[in-house]
């Protein structure tokens, strides 16, 4: 517990500084200098794995020697994208008579989106801590696999995370240009690059999952059941993830904010859940029944905002 409080504390010096780059790197996607923002990622990612090589083996400072080099590398992005956003060569850039100003129209525009996605993100990280409290009452190799599986779930999850700040972008710019017909076209065109992509890149890490367990000292069962929970999570992650995620960030970006609140909170809570306990616990599938949980989460939702984007009620939404 010492140990946790100690990272907490470190890793909350660091929160302003990843507000401040959060800022800075929205603004460069937004005109679509997405590369800067990559640049300054990788940079800020060495100086933390330097960082975590040095307090951990050469200072012997445990969690501490982790957290800072965290702390460390948010505050160098954070600088240089604050930095980058001054510069009068981009198309929109900081002003310093602006920096402090409240402009209260706008901020609450902006808290009408941002409020409901944090409530949103809150709720979800609630829930995976109650879930992880239900896989703790499976089996030792069950809890293994589900870990070993974890990691390579965020692997074969990538081509949909990276699509959502896509999906923001795009649709936003079409959005406050009031052009639906681009918004409704982009639309169609980055789902089926979404979908076409998570495909073929799920298959690639489903094929090379067999050759990942090697770098793991896994008994053949537990081997047995990471193959099955990252077959489960890439098959559903193809077809119906890019329906519950991308998709709705688009939605979010036109404007239709409380709707896709409501709902992901409603999968969340009642189907993901609910249904975690009632497969895993109830008819006994253990962390299948978690993941087979989690599928039916995003088959729901995809469908729900599937319809709601052919209702064309998001058209009927203004940010600005």
């Amino acid at each position: 517990m010492d140990a946790c409080v100690t990272y907490l504390r470190i890793s909350a010096y660091s929160y302003p500084a990843l507000a401040v780059y959060n800022a800075g790197a929205a603004l460069y996607r937004s005109f679509g200098k997405t590369s800067t923002t990559m640049y300054i990622s990788i940079f800020a990612n060495i100086i933390n794995v330097a960082g975590n090589c040095i307090g951990v083996f050469l200072l012997h400072a445990g969690v501490a020697g982790v957290a800072y080099p965290s702390l460390i590398s948010r505050a160098f992005s954070a600088v240089v994208v604050t930095y980058l956003c001054f510069s009068r060569k981009n198309p929109v850039w900081y002003l310093k008579e602006w920096a402090f100003r409240i402009d209260g129209g706008m901020q609450k525009r902006i808290l009408r989106i941002a409020v409901p996605n944090g409530v949103e993100s809150g709720v979800f990280q609630l829930v995976k801590v109650a879930l992880s409290s239900v896989v703790a009452l499976f089996g030792t190799y069950q809890i293994a696999a589900n870990g070993v599986a974890q990691s390579i779930w965020t692997m074969a999850a990538l081509v949909c995370v990276a699509m959502g700040p896509v999906f923001i972008t795009v649709i936003g710019r079409c959005m406050g240009a009031g052009d639906m017909d681009q918004a409704e076209m982009y639309f169609k065109k980055l789902l089926k690059i979404t979908i076409t992509f998570a495909l073929v890149w799920d298959v690639l890490i489903f094929a090379a999952t067999p050759v990942m367990m090697h770098f793991y000292t896994l008994e053949e069962e537990t081997k047995r059941l990471t193959i099955r929970l990252v077959l489960v999570h890439n098959i559903f992650n193809a077809a119906a993830f890019p329906f519950a995620d991308p998709l709705e960030k688009g939605l979010r970006a036109a404007g239709n904010v409380k709707f896709t609140t409501a709902i992901s909170l409603f999968t969340t809570i009642g189907v993901r859940l609910v249904f975690s306990v009632l497969f895993g616990i109830v008819l006994d599938l253990g962390v299948m029944g978690i993941a087979y949980a989690m599928s039916l989460d995003w088959v729901i939702r995809g469908i729900i905002f599937w319809w709601r984007f052919k209702q064309e009620r998001w058209k009927q939404f203004k940010i600005i």
